[in-house]
């Protein structure tokens, strides 16, 4: 016996009732199938639905040599009457990805010539591919055709055409396909082969949002969100662009160039920093002048500013200089020599790197004190 598809007579079922035809143990719990069911199955890119089946939880829907399996975590009584419940945040938030998903496709294809090659619906965002380069021009347009579409609320058609109307019947589709065939259309936007569940009719989408296009293999990958998702992320960024707004004093339409003149002034600033900086360490290198070897410590430079002043030591040492970044017990050193392999003071001295003759870093866990001792004896 065929389970009866009730997700594909109204999209919009959330409790049913039906006989459980079989159930049998499976790697994840028990399979049951069923004399009916609004759970859709995984497939076509679409997750499947999720809910119960009375006081068992469904984990996961699929459909396997045409058995609609409903994986649940409890065993059911063979023969039972249950009642499935949908969990409907979860569906028809996939619908509204889906049917969004549609009307971008379409576009493409209708102002480009392009197919969706492929299509997946992640937790937060769906990546659509298609098979040529989109610019960014041309992006912005097919997002706002798409949001009209949502507002004229038209009606999503799905269907079977009789196996003689099908070549009539004008779709999109990776291959060729052999009747039956199932056919969702959204007039004046796309006609395609999908047996997936959609929203009744367009303006339950709600709202429609690109979010990136990337180059991938031939042609582009397109990151998108529709609905709740894409209010909720709008959201977020409103949220995040008022803190931005208030931390530079600006409109919240004019942060990006609030943001420039920053990263600008940030960028003077560190040119500025990094001139006095390096006459700071040309100051404490001279220092050092005549001797042949010598070591500093500073616990307030990082790994980096080490390398830099030891560097410019070096050029007043004979033999080689050493600087100390960092706190008591997690230093990290570097040796540089213009004219001797540095490598033995490293291993003296315990340090866990590496380096090559003149040039020696790393880390080391010892005290001043301890540090100091041994260099001594060098």
């Amino acid at each position: 016996m065929q389970t009866r598809k009730l997700y594909y007579e109204d999209c919009h079922l959330r409790q049913f009732t039906a006989q459980v035809l079989t159930c049998r143990e499976c790697a994840k719990g028990h399979a049951v199938t069923l004399s009916a069911t609004a759970f859709y199955p995984e497939g076509g890119g679409q997750a499947c639905d999720l809910g119960t089946l009375d006081d068992a939880n469904v984990l996961a829907v699929q459909e396997i040599d045409g058995q609609i399996l409903h994986i649940c975590d409890k065993k059911l009584e063979i023969g039972s009457t249950v009642t499935g419940r949908i969990d409907w945040a979860r569906r028809f938030d996939l619908m509204q990805q889906h049917s969004g998903e549609h009307i971008v496709s379409g576009l493409v294809h209708s102002l480009c010539g392009y197919h969706n090659v492929g299509f997946h619906v992640g937790s937060e965002v769906m990546e659509i591919d298609f098979d040529g380069p989109i610019s960014a021009q041309l992006l912005w347009e097919i997002e706002g055709k798409a949001n009209e579409a949502v507002w004229q609320n038209l009606p999503i058609l799905c269907y079977y055409p009789s196996e003689a109307e099908l070549p009539n019947v004008v779709y999109r589709s990776k291959k060729a396909l052999d009747w039956p065939v199932r056919i969702v259309q959204i007039p004046g936007y796309d006609s395609c082969a999908c047996c997936g569940v959609h929203v009744a009719s367009t303006g339950e989408i709600g709202m429609i949002k690109i979010l990136s296009c990337v180059k991938f293999h031939q042609g582009v990958r397109i990151e998108m969100t529709c609905g709740a998702r894409a209010l909720r992320l709008m959201q977020g960024i409103f949220e995040q662009n008022r803190a931005v707004s208030q931390a530079f004093s600006a409109k919240m339409l004019e942060t990006g160039e609030a943001a420039r003149k920053m990263n600008d002034a940030l960028s003077a600033e560190k040119l500025r920093s990094g001139i006095l900086q390096s006459q700071l360490f040309d100051r404490i290198a001279a220092e050092y002048d005549g001797r042949h070897n010598a070591w500093h410590f500073a616990p307030d430079f990082s790994a980096g500013q080490a390398r830099l002043l030891a560097d410019k030591m070096a050029d007043h040492c004979s033999g080689w200089a050493a600087v100390f970044a960092g706190d008591a017990g997690n230093f990290s050193l570097c040796i540089v020599s213009r004219h001797l392999d540095v490598k033995p003071v490293g291993q003296a001295l315990g340090v866990r790197g590496g380096g090559k003759p003149g040039f020696f870093q790393g880390s080391l866990q010892k005290t001043r004190e301890e540090i100091e001792q041994i260099l001594q004896q060098l």
